[in-house]
């Protein structure tokens, strides 16, 4: 067999607001892989099929002097996140031409991978589309089950609030509240997203580029539980409508990610309300979650009971214009791309 293009995305520049297409990231289409004959060293050819587009990517692309919870991307090297593959040939004992492998890819087509340290095989026994293990069944989906175990203490009743309530973490949230007998309240930023927040339970639906979220928030509350993935003026509203204890799950703040950091102007609230606050990292609790959060959620995902939608996006020539798309919002759902069949 002739080799075959191997085409990568490269991390171009850092930037200073958004990332752009082009400028940012590049895909690069010159590079050939021997797929017969590429040296395995003990390690295993994998051919990339879906990869996850996430809010945290934005944080990769700084200068690598600054440290942080993950490793900055670097320049001229492809980007890498989440993925899932089928190998293409093998010599490591751990797996073989035909299986389907979940880790931390780069985004290009074909890579080869030393060891399974951090890799998963997918037996996908159910049958579902290769992409749902980027998604609900993904790191957004374990960011969702396993903070929510660890930290919410949620009893029937309670008042619970989820900022970024129609992405595949915050939706997910949404149902593992009302699953736990809560009251709930979305926030998203269009009518679409407003429609599959009450899809999926929500008891309260803000659109907050229409609506006041803080009136809605004094009207619905006090809260119990915030689910943060905004931070900002959201997170603002939370502290000023926050019942006595309530707890806070810091999970992201995308709402500063392009411009520096959104002030926060009510922290006082948290030694006034005696607040818990607590932050994350999904790794962090994958130890003590990873085989129950498959074993729960895997079922829940099949039978219909848990609702999560993608936006797959074919093509990494794609990646720019979707990452684009993530950090300023306008994607509907789960964005994934799928650069491959299987």
């Amino acid at each position: 067999m002739a080799p075959v293009t191997n085409g990568r995305v490269i991390f171009k520049s850092i930037p200073e607001g958004f990332p752009e297409p082009g400028k940012t990231t590049v895909f690069d289409g010159s590079q050939k892989i021997d797929l017969e004959n590429v040296p395995l060293n003990g390690g295993f050819l994998l051919k990339v099929l879906e990869l996850s587009v996430d809010p945290y990517m934005r944080g990769r692309m700084r200068d690598p002097k600054k440290d942080s919870y993950v490793p900055a991307f670097t320049i001229g090297e492809p980007l890498s996140n989440h993925g899932i593959g089928v190998v293409v040939r093998s010599e490591n004992s751990g797996v073989k031409s035909g299986d389907f492998v979940y880790g931390f890819l780069e985004y290009q087509n074909y890579q080869i991978i030393k060891s399974m340290d951090g890799m998963r095989v997918i037996k996908n026994a159910e049958k579902l589309p290769l992409s749902t293990y980027v998604g609900v069944l993904g790191m957004p989906g374990k960011t969702a089950y396993m903070a929510w175990k660890e930290y919410s203490r949620a009893q029937k009743g309670q008042t619970v609030f989820v900022s970024g309530g129609a992405g595949p973490v915050g939706s997910l949230v949404i149902q593992l509240a009302k699953l736990d007998g809560c009251k709930v309240i979305g926030s998203a930023g269009s009518e679409e997203k407003v429609k599959f927040m009450k899809e999926c339970g929500a008891d309260v639906a803000i659109n907050y580029k229409t609506e006041k979220t803080l009136e809605i928030l004094q009207k619905e509350g006090p809260l119990n539980i915030y689910w943060d993935n905004v931070g900002g003026e959201t997170l603002d509203a939370a502290l000023e409508t926050a019942a006595i204890n309530a707890i806070f799950i810091e999970c992201g703040m995308i709402s500063g990610y392009n411009s520096g950091g959104k002030p926060v102007t009510k922290l006082e609230n948290v030694f006034a309300k005696s607040l818990n606050m607590h932050g994350f990292i999904v790794h962090r609790l994958e130890h003590k979650y990873l085989e129950e959060f498959y074993n729960v959620m895997t079922p829940k995902v099949v039978s219909g009971q848990i609702k999560h939608r993608e936006d797959v996006y074919s093509g990494l020539d794609k990646a720019g214009d979707v990452i684009l798309a993530v950090q300023q919002g306008k994607n509907k759902s789960k964005a994934v791309i799928h650069v491959a069949d299987a």
